[in-house]
Formats: C-alpha cells, structure tokens, sequence
C-alpha cells in the first residue's frame, strides 16, 4: 500500500518570552493511499494542531519547530504560498467540527460551491458536477438547496454540504476534524457513512479526528491516542481496543458509556415507588411563526400533547434527534417557554436548569463565586456572609478548590464549567433539575466525571434529574426509565431495560441501531 502522508518527528510551540510552550511534541505516523486513520484524545491533546499544521493552517503564534510533513512526495512545510494553495482542496481538504463557523453566512450554497472551481482555476460543467455531489452526499433536490443560506439548514445538513465541497476536485487525502461531535446518534452515523462512502468509491484517505472511541472503532483500521501533545499509542483498532497496551488507553476505553457495561457510574438499585415530583399532562408548546396572507400569524406545535411523570428520587430520560421537540419540552417545564396548552404539576419549588454549552448560559464578566452566588441574591433571605459560606460550600461539593470562585468561566475547562453550572443549580436547596444534554459536549474521561458526580449528589440529596440527551449510550448507564420522542411527540416509554432490549416502535428500533459501541 502506498504512503501518501508521512509525519515524522513533528513539533509545534508558541513563542513566549523565556521558552517555548510545547503542545505537539515529537509526533509521527503515516496514513496511506486509501486508508482510513483514526486520531483520538482528549482536548488539549494536539490532534487538532496535528491536523491544521498538516494543512499549514495554524494561528501566526503557532510555530513547527521540528520535524517534516511529506505529503505524496511534497514536503508541506517548504512550499511556497502559491505552491501550497494548489494543494489545498484540490489535493487535501478538510471538514471541521462546526460548519456554520466554515461556511459563509452571507453566501449561499451554490456560491460557496462555485468558488470552489473559480479557486482552484477549473473550468468543468460546475452546475453538473456540483449538482451530482449533493445527491451523493443526499441532497436530491439540489436546485433548491443551491439557493439556500447556511442558517437555513440544519447542522447534518449544513456538514452534508462542507462534505460536497471538500470532495468536489477529489482530493487525494480528506482530513476531518470532530465532524460529527454536535450531532445527533443518527445523523452522526449519515454523515460518517458519506465520509466512508467517499474513502471507498474515490480511494481518499481519511484522517478521522476525534475524541470518540466509538466512531473511531467503526470507521477506521489504525488508531492514533494522544495525550499532551504526545503520541501514547499506535496500533490496528482491533488491538487497540481489545489488547490496548498503555495505561491511558485503557482509561480512555473504561471511560466510554456502553449498553454493554452496567452501572459504570452508580449502583442502580430499585428504589420504591415514590411519589410524582413532575406530572405534565396533555402538553402542547407552539411558536408563532412567520406571518401567512392577510396578516395571519402562523403557528407551529413544537410539542404535541405530551404526558410524563418523574418520581421523587428517579432520573427520567428524554431521548430524540435533534429538532424532536425535547429542548422545548425542558423549557417549558423550568418556565422558559410558554405552554399553550395542558398541565405542569412540580411538587417542588421551581426546578434547576444545567444546559448543554455552560460557557453560553453562565455570564463571561462575572467571577465564579458571583454567578454561583446570584440565585441567593434573587431570594434575597440570607447575608453576604452566609451566601459566601454557601458558595465555598457548594464548590467543595461539586469537586472543585475554594479558589475558583475567584476565576472567570473563560480560565475553566469544559468539564469544569459544567461542575460550575451544576453547583449554581443545587445553591438553592432544589430537589429536581432539568439536564438538557449535560456532557454531549464533553470528552470523554471528563464526561464520565460530570455523570459520577451527578450521580453521586443524586444519592447525597435524594435529587429527581429530568436528563434530556441523544447519547444512547449515557442513558442506559444512568436512566431509571426512558420517553422516545419523535417529531414533537412522545411516542414510547418504560423501564430503561425494556426500551434498551424489548422496544416496541420502528423509530426507537432504528435509534438502537445507531448506537457505536467499542464492545
């Protein structure tokens, strides 16, 4: 097999004033013509650097100090600016996590896929090619999607898309950075599939960056791990992952949520049948939309009728794709959307609410202390000198140092953000909690964490937790029972067992199926 990328010895610093700040050190590997190589660690532990430098699309401030990228027989870090630009997408394109942030907003679609030929300097029948790619990647009403902005479509859609143009010149080597983190179970699996599909019916070779072992497993034949800007280890997937050598393999791999390995997080013992700390009945939640003829104002049901009870000690599972209606259902539930119509009976002072991405929900300006502390102030029955008690209380608690109240969210990690979230939470003595999507953000040793702990203050407090996700995988591990909902609509419930191994509808069977297990 022919090597087409060959990395040796690569080391990437910033500049600081008295040394340098290593954060790839010494790395080297090969990926060859038509294969498919997994990179897989944690955040901060360069496999993105790795990537961007092989491109040489690093931030100024990064520097490769040492080492060589030769890429079918080019060394990359010599060539010129016009050389490399040739390269570029027309021989090595690249995918990255978020493509809202790739593409421009102020373009469309046929656009941005146009000036991908005008770059490159291609004269082809463009409107034929570009046209033939998006039915590959499963646009097959193409004219319309041509005329579209970014924001008008869905994430897989909008990564749907950078795929057609990364793959339209066919390029030699696709490098694809967490494509598919934010995503949904199922449109993971799609737009992984259109990757593969790619590598086997154009021989592209794939370097699948990313921090789940599962995609890694499924998808590709070598796996790299990193851990602090250092390879770990470097093997097939099949040995990597039954005959991992190195330590930190191994607690990577022991960190996963698996369907196939019980109470990771917690022993789930039955626990009585208490009574309801949440009983919504007949739900329906609609927006109003944009205005029809004669100034009619539209409206469209986000949640249809639904019914849902949580018991006092339980944790209840939402699970759906995105766009199924189960963010809406949180909202309303905590008071940030309106019902239109049915019932919200909480037995509790109103319920807490941790979301997906901390760093957009907690104020940037403000310390940690200040924004833990701030539900004390809305109550407004306690002194400066007992909220900050609380405070220092409640960080001990959530497993962070005393110190931290005096840090701003941008100095935390994501896992420690969460922690930060999860404590202003709990400060007001409530004893039910919202999680919409709590650690789909999170890597993966990290995420394992954050679900201890919650499961750990579940038994502290006697917490109820409404956990709104699409990883199947973290609900099975710590869900007493489970709601599938489906376009606005609840459509199953049970015992996590019974939905996990004896489910009853199509759509349910069909999310099951999705699941990427490293078993």
């Amino acid at each position: 097999m022919k090597e087409l990328l060959k990395v040796e010895h690569l080391k990437i610093a910033f500049p600081q004033e008295e040394k340098q700040r290593v954060i790839v050190d010494d790395v080297s590997f090969t990926v060859n013509q038509g294969e498919m190589v997994g990179v897989v660690g944690e955040s901060g532990s360069g496999k993105s650097m790795t990537s961007l430098s092989i491109m040489r699309l690093l931030a100024k401030e990064a520097q490769v100090t040492k080492g060589t990228i030769l890429f079918d027989g080019k060394d990359m870090l010599k060539l010129s600016e016009p050389e490399l630009n040739k390269v570029r997408g027309n021989e090595i394109a690249m995918v990255f996590q978020e493509p809202m942030t790739s593409l421009n907003p102020v373009l469309t679609i046929g656009r941005q896929l146009e000036e991908v030929y005008r770059i490159h300097g291609k004269q082809a029948e463009q409107k034929k090619e570009i046209l033939e790619m998006l039915a590959k990647v499963g646009f097959q009403q193409g004219e319309e999607l041509l005329k579209k902005y970014p924001h008008e479509l869905s994430g897989g859609m909008r990564q749907r898309v950078m795929i057609a143009m990364a793959m339209l010149l066919k390029p030699k080597l696709l490098i694809a950075d967490e494509p598919t983190t934010a995503l949904d179970v199922t449109v993971q699996t799609q737009i992984l599939n259109l990757i593969r599909t790619m590598n086997q019916e154009y021989g592209t070779s794939i370097l699948l960056i990313s921090h789940d072992l599962g995609v890694i497993k499924t998808y590709c034949s070598r796996a790299i791990v990193m851990c602090d800007g250092r390879m770990v280890e470097e093997n097939t997937v099949d040995n990597l992952f039954y005959h991992p050598k190195e330590d930190y393999t191994k607690k990577l791999l022991e960190a996963v949520p698996n369907i196939h390995k019980k109470n990771q997080f917690a022993c789930k013992e039955k626990k009585p049948i208490t009574p309801n700390i949440l009983q919504v009945e007949n739900l329906t939640v609609s927006y109003a939309n944009k205005k029809g003829l004669f100034g009619k104002t539209k409206t469209k049901e986000i949640v249809k009728d639904a019914t849902l009870h949580v018991r006092k000690g339980e944790i209840v599972g939402i699970v759906g794709e995105s766009g199924s209606g189960k963010t809406t259902l949180s909202k309303a539930i905590v008071g940030l959307a309106d019902k239109t119509s049915g019932i919200i009976n909480i037995q509790e002072k109103r319920p807490a609410m941790v979301f997906q991405d901390p760093y957009s929900s907690l104020n940037p300006a403000r310390k940690v202390g200040w924004i833990i502390e701030e539900p004390l102030r809305i109550q407004g029955n306690m002194s400066k000198e007992e909220r900050k008690r609380k405070v220092e209380e409640m960080l001990v608690q959530v497993g962070l140092p005393v110190e931290y109240k005096d840090r701003y969210i941008r100095q935390l990690s994501g896992g420690q953000r969460q922690r930060v979230s999860i404590a202003q939470a709990l400060i007001t003595n409530v004893r039910f909690i919202v999680l919409d999507e709590p650690v789909s953000a999170l890597d993966v040793t990290i995420q394992a964490q954050i679900l201890k702990l919650l499961m750990e203050l579940r038994e502290k407090y006697d917490l109820s937790y409404l956990f709104i996700s699409h990883d199947l995988n973290v609900v099975y591990q710590i869900c007493d029972r489970v709601y599938i909902m489906n376009q606005g609509q609840l459509i199953e419930n049970g015992t996590t067992e019974e939905i996990f191994h004896a489910p009853k509808k199509e759509y349910t069977k069909k999310l099951l199926d999705s699941i990427l297990s490293i078993s």
